[in-house]
């Protein structure tokens, strides 16, 4: 297929998918930037989500956090607010506002003021008061910050003066600031929340996006593609590309037929066996670095008998994971050892790594008197840059179960009703993965494992256990990082001991790209952030 020359490849694509927004016709594609994406997001706010790919269409293109985090450093850069100072007793921050920020002039909302302190106490007593009339807008609630605990963190939010606003804390957290820099941080408008409360259509606050960032929303069509226009009056460096448009494209072959044609310039997530096909095109460039992410298969430790630990300990070493590494991934990923990659500073590896060894899997499921076990693996119907290809991944594990004699269906759906069916349902067994979105640790320990994020939805395992919390909680009292790498060790100890996940790989963050396309700076983590991009020029 991909050697076909870019008419006959056009050709191809039309028959398959009809017309487009882009067309197969005569017209010619948009000015501006094309991105391929994956998929559709599930919200325009992603102070309400946890995936990737919403978070890559909102969190840097419509929005903007206080601050940010400069992932080598592990310094915090200014940006809507430009300076900050924390009390000795880690209890108080207060953070200076930068002056003459617009909020984005859409036909639904005309600001009339600039960007303020009540701003700042809106978007956050949002997310932790459940008085704020804005607070049960969110069918899915806030589901990061409530992994973190961030309601009980937060004393209170003080408007010290317009552009002055203090955060006081019940505790100390060495992860606050960290916390504050993430993609789900973002700042909305209060004026507009207010107006919306007026006319009661108060949901359209997380569907029609009014932020600060250098786009501004324009339509969004499911499953075709969202259109974005700069924001002349934004208060960083304004896009020199008039438009961005992400080109929904759930399938990777087909994003990547795209770019070779010119149907984009970027394309999101490929997978390891399209890169020597990429290879072929003098025209095609990817790009990548080791990024800090984890895929791991997590077992629901509520259900029996996966609330067994040898049950779980058995079907973690009936798993080749080389072989996966081999066959999804292709020299993208290396094995996990653990939730936290090795990019991060508190990485230590595990004493206690489960090897494939299928004699001993069969073992244990005899010692914990399990026989003809079936169960659903549920696998993402979309790549992730921690997994380019779940249901490859299914397969596989399917296939080492059934050597142990373990029967495995895999589930699948769409992505919008896939992540809303993993909140709701009794599932068994899922392949998920986290990418991080700040440097700090516990971006991966507290969200991913600890109880109040099982409340939250986003600890797929449903495991909580009492020892694990107090050490993860310790390590966030504590500055010093070498005692929070031991207390961060012995959480994955625990981790080791009792299953409630396997760790699969650390992938590396890639995306394809023209050679003459803008340089985009993949970072290890965080979503995909076009403010610095210039459009290619294409007529």
């Amino acid at each position: 297929m991909f050697m076909l020359d870019k008419a006959a490849l056009r050709q191809l694509l039309c028959a398959m998918l009809g017309l487009t927004l882009f067309g197969c016709g005569p017209q010619p594609v948009p000015s501006g930037l094309v991105y391929c994406s994956e998929g559709n997001p599930e919200s325009f706010n992603p102070q309400t989500v946890t995936s990737g790919t919403t978070i890559d269409a909102t969190s840097h293109q419509i929005y903007d956090r206080l601050i940010d985090d400069n992932p080598y450093t592990g310094e915090f850069i200014p940006a809507l607010a430009t300076a900050w100072n924390i009390s000795k007793d880690g209890l108080t921050y207060d953070f200076e506002l930068r002056h003459g920020v617009n909020f984005q002039d859409r036909p639904y909302f005309h600001p009339t003021r600039k960007f303020d302190a009540d701003d700042v106490i809106f978007s956050f007593e949002r997310i932790i008061d459940s008085n704020n009339p804005f607070h049960a807008i969110s069918r899915t609630g806030y589901p990061f910050f409530e992994s973190v605990g961030f309601e009980k963190l937060i004393k209170r939010i003080v408007k010290l003066s317009d552009d002055k606003v203090r955060f006081e804390l019940n505790y100390p957290d060495a992860s606050f600031m960290a916390n504050m820099a993430t993609d789900f941080a973002v700042i909305l408008s209060k004026e507009y929340a207010d107006q919306l409360q007026k006319s009661g259509k108060m949901p359209d606050i997380d569907s029609k996006a009014v932020g600060t960032g250098p786009f501004m929303l324009v339509d969004y069509v499911k499953n075709d593609y969202i259109r974005y226009r700069r924001n002349p009056g934004y208060w960083g460096t304004i896009p020199a590309s008039d438009q961005l448009v992400f080109d929904i494209t759930p399938r990777s072959t087909i994003r990547l037929a795209k770019l070779i044609i010119g149907d984009c310039n970027i394309s999101a997530l490929p997978k390891a066996g399209e890169l020597p096909a990429v290879a072929t095109h003098d025209n095609l460039t990817v790009e990548s670095q080791p990024g800090m992410n984890v895929a791991y298969w997590a077992f629901n430790t509520r259900k029996k008998p996966l609330d067994n630990i040898k049950v779980r300990q058995a079907l973690a070493y009936a798993i080749d994971k080389q072989n996966l590494l081999r066959a999804v991934y292709q020299d993208t990923a290396i094995e996990a050892s653990g939730i936290l990659p090795p990019s991060s500073w508190a990485y230590t590896g595990t004493s206690a790594e489960y090897h494939y060894n299928p004699q001993k899997a069969r073992q244990l499921l005899k010692e914990a008197g399990v026989h003809n076990l079936s169960i659903d693996i549920w696998a993402m119907p979309v790549a992730r840059i921690y997994n380019p290809n779940s249901q490859k991944t299914a397969e596989l594990i399917q296939a080492d179960l059934a050597a142990i004699g373990v029967r495995a269906n895999i589930v699948s759906y769409d992505w919008s009703v896939f992540t809303r069916r993993l909140s709701n349902s009794n599932y068994d067994s899922v392949l998920i993965g986290w990418s991080a979105d700040n440097s700090d640790p516990d971006n991966f320990y507290t969200p991913l494992l600890s109880c109040s994020s099982v409340q939250s939805k986003s600890n797929r395992s449903k495991w909580c256990n009492s020892q694990y919390d107090q050490l993860i909680s310790r390590a966030k009292t504590i500055t010093d990082k070498g005692e929070r790498t031991e207390l961060y060790r012995q959480a994955e100890e625990l981790i080791d001991a009792e299953v409630p996940i396997v760790p699969l790989a650390y992938a590396k963050r890639m995306l394809l790209k023209e050679n003459d396309a803008p340089p985009i700076m993949l970072m290890p983590f965080g979503g995909i952030n076009f403010n610095n991009v210039s459009e290619r020029g294409k007529q």
